[in-house]
């Protein structure tokens, strides 16, 4: 499918994974990629597109402070983790895009935001005015006092998350960066005829089974929840693109309309 159309996109909401920021070998923040990252949306920033970040990492972030090997093991202590790793994850992000003169935002988001009609309707005045100002927001679940997004519940991870937002504030384009190419028939990691799926118009039952949950030694995420995630945007009118964050440069390259990822077609677009 030609994918030119992406090219006039305007609001983009890019959700980056764990996976796809720290380090396989030890979940430590990879500042190098991180670094690129913040160039690469501020580049396109500086083309008058309006960006939004779902960032993981906080707990990770925190897990390295606080001298935790491995995954946490309890709930309160990946909630300290996170209350740790949020403060160090803006200071990096904060760092890292005032070197391009670039105003940043954080917004803490729960479910309860969510389902508020007050809440949420408090919380798109803020995108809006944040957006207008030129601010790019960088979101996370609210992680310390929520038990949605860490306890793995269907809130529970930032690529539902990040769908939540697209349809929030409206947005026309949204990029889940992963550590997979996009969608395949079956785990190509484990299954080497598994075929890679470059569109999809429709989601029904035949995809959702699909698609597996992707295994992580430090990300919460699979397959699963980006295709939840892709039916919540759609359903919403907006595009979707899954695609390997392994190379950041690949936001830039959807954008201008290239084959990258899995591209997820918006209902009546």
């Amino acid at each position: 499918m030609d994918r030119s159309f992406l090219k006039d996109k305007k609001r983009i909401v890019v959700k980056i994974g764990t996976s796809t920021i720290t380090h396989t070998e030890t979940g430590n923040l990879n500042l190098d990629k991180l670094e690129k990252f913040v160039r690469v949306l501020t580049d396109l920033h500086n083309q008058n597109k309006e960006i939004i970040i779902v960032s993981s990492g906080a707990v990770g972030a925190g897990r390295k402070a606080l001298g935790i090997q491995g995954k946490p093991k309890t709930l309160s202590i990946k909630q300290a983790c996170a209350a740790v790793g949020q403060a160090r994850l803006m200071m990096i992000y904060q760092k890292l895009f005032a070197e391009y003169n670039q105003t940043i935002a954080q917004i803490l988001i729960t479910k309860r935001i969510m389902i508020n009609d007050i809440s949420r309707t408090n919380a798109e005045n803020t995108f809006q005015e944040l957006l207008g100002m030129g601010v790019i927001p960088i979101v996370n679940e609210n992680d310390p006092i929520s038990t949605d997004q860490i306890g793995d519940e269907i809130f529970g991870d930032n690529d539902t998350l990040s769908a939540n937002v697209a349809e929030l504030v409206q947005a026309d384009l949204l990029i889940l960066l992963s550590d997979i190419d996009g969608l395949y028939t079956d785990d190509p990691r484990n299954n080497k005829d598994a075929k890679f799926i470059d569109y999809v118009e429709n989601i029904d039952g035949d995809l959702e089974a699909m698609a597996k949950g992707a295994e992580s030694t430090f990300g919460t995420g699979g397959m699963t929840t980006k295709v939840a995630a892709a039916k919540i945007a759609n359903d919403a009118g907006v595009d979707m693109v899954i695609a390997n964050g392994d190379d950041v440069h690949n936001v830039t390259r959807i954008i201008n309309g290239e084959q990258i990822g899995t591209l997820f077609k918006a209902v009546n677009k």
